[in-house]
């Protein structure tokens, strides 16, 4: 006899690097269960995915098969499925060196099933600082890079909480005014090839994609502040795939805002710049396709041809 499983929301999740094993992002559409064809859906994987979109059964570059989405349930209430005074507990223990590493792999199981965690853990005392820390010990590990998978998975953990509250309407401001994705981007600036570096890349990489994903201008302004372009535009040239796609959809956002678009073609440099790496993305394409990261290519020319010509005549 089949058992009726309960409706999950969309997501991904996370690897598990200090297994040693084969580590996978899996996508979960629609409810889930033992066996994919109880709940009429199959299960979608794809490899070293970081959540950055969230849904509407929406992802970067896979959507929702049709009967999946007809099936889909309302969510029941999160908090009728975790123990708040665990929760209470775990956001405590982020606190003491300890009982951080745990605290922080349990939080980010749950961070799916609680719609205000991310207040939670902004305004409890020391808990960003806590998160901060976790990030800043990983420096030294960076170079030279000895980056080791459990060091990795422990502050991918930290990331995946920063994003909760990256993705909050309610925290999203003030983690902009701490200047918090600065702390992320020296794991940008890696090259090395390794799976530990890759996870951590695009762990970060999901940071920035669940702030653009608001299509928010403040978040917009912020990034073009900083050296965001410059720092997809090189993933975007040497990264993996899924780097790759991820860091093009970032750039995709920004040239969407007019702000950003503006900002891109305002001069001959980084107009051309851009164009640059597009161009050797095409021609890689054409010796290993993938749909995905074309779509997203195609974007980005698709808005730089709204801007009107007088952004870079001497082209």
């Amino acid at each position: 006899m089949r058992t009726a499983c309960p409706p999950r929301r969309p997501g991904f999740s996370r690897p598990s690097l200090a297994s040693g094993g084969e580590s996978e992002f899996t996508l979960l559409s629609g409810a889930t269960c033992s066996k994919p064809e109880d709940a009429g859906t199959s299960r979608w994987r794809t490899s070293f995915w970081p959540r950055i979109l969230r849904g509407k059964g929406q992802t970067l570059g896979l959507l929702t098969p049709p009967r999946a989405r007809r099936r889909e349930e309302p969510v029941p209430t999160a908090l009728a499925q975790v123990d708040r005074e665990k929760i209470y507990q775990w956001i405590n223990e982020l606190s003491s060196p300890e009982t951080r590493e745990n605290a922080l792999l349990e939080l980010s199981k749950k961070r799916e099933s609680v719609p205000d965690l991310a207040p939670m853990l902004w305004h409890s005392f020391g808990t960003i600082a806590a998160l901060l820390q976790e990030i800043v010990n990983i420096y030294p590990s960076i170079n030279p890079p000895t980056l080791t998978a459990h060091q990795s998975n422990r502050v991918c953990n930290a990331l995946a909480l920063l994003q909760c509250v990256a993705s909050h309407p309610e925290t999203r401001s003030a983690f902009l005014a701490a200047h918090i994705p600065l702390f992320l981007y020296p794991f940008l600036h890696t090259v090395s090839k390794t799976r530990p570096f890759e996870y951590l890349r695009l762990t970060s990489l999901g940071v920035i994609g669940a702030l653009v994903k608001t299509d928010e201008q403040e978040v917009i302004n912020f990034l073009l502040t900083t050296e965001i372009i410059p720092l997809c535009l090189r993933i975007m040239e040497s990264g993996s795939e899924l780097s790759k796609t991820v860091a093009t959809f970032i750039l995709q956002k920004i040239l969407l805002d007019d702000t950003g678009l503006a900002y891109i073609c305002q001069t001959y440099e980084r107009f051309s710049h851009v164009a640059m790496i597009l161009g050797k993305m095409v021609l890689q394409l054409s010796k290993e396709p993938s749909a995905r990261l074309l779509k997203h290519v195609v974007r980005c020319y698709l808005r730089l041809s709204d801007n009107p010509r007088n952004g870079y005549n001497s082209i």
